[in-house]
């Protein structure tokens, strides 16, 4: 009676172990799917701009600024933008107001980053290589530049912009 016994615990004991597995593998299989549609790339198109599209519209609002075309300058930038300065922050219509009183004689773009924390934000760093007077003061030199952009209405704007001139 002792081995008939022992051979029933073994096979309890075979079902106790396989019930587990078999529940794993059944929740597994049910969740999967689950988990392979949530990564689902964006779709191309206006939801998903390349960086070099943002770099695009970032050399684009400094060649506006250049050669004081407010009205592109506008066209590119939020009606909520701000840009933040060593001398203050400055809301569009000051920074129009500057752009008048500055001349931009040439500029040029190194280290440039493009990031995407949400799929309608751009964040863009770079180093920018500027020869510029502002007011009658000598402003040339190089900066540590950022700019977030936004798509409001399909279409992407500027911002904010931030630049601080290296040591």
């Amino acid at each position: 009676m002792q081995k008939g016994s022992t051979d029933i615990q073994h096979s309890n004991k075979k079902i106790a172990m396989k019930k587990p597995f078999i529940l794993c593998f059944i929740t597994l299989a049910a969740i999967a799917p689950l988990c392979f549609g949530q990564a689902k790339p964006a779709k191309a198109g206006k939801s998903a701009p390349s960086e070099s599209a943002i770099t695009d519209l970032e050399k684009s609002a400094w060649e506006a600024y250049k050669n004081k075309q407010a009205d592109a300058f506008k066209a590119l930038m939020s009606k909520d933008y701000y840009g933040v300065y060593a001398e203050g922050v400055k809301n569009l219509d000051a920074e129009l107001a500057d752009m008048a009183k500055t001349d931009l004689r040439d500029y040029s773009f190194s280290d440039i980053k493009v990031a995407f924390p949400h799929p309608k934000m751009a964040v863009v760093t770079y180093k920018a290589k500027v020869q510029a007077t502002s007011a009658g003061n000598d402003m040339s030199g190089t900066y540590n530049s950022g700019s977030v952009w936004v798509q409001q209405g399909g279409k992407w704007v500027g911002a904010f912009h931030t630049e601080s001139k290296t040591q």
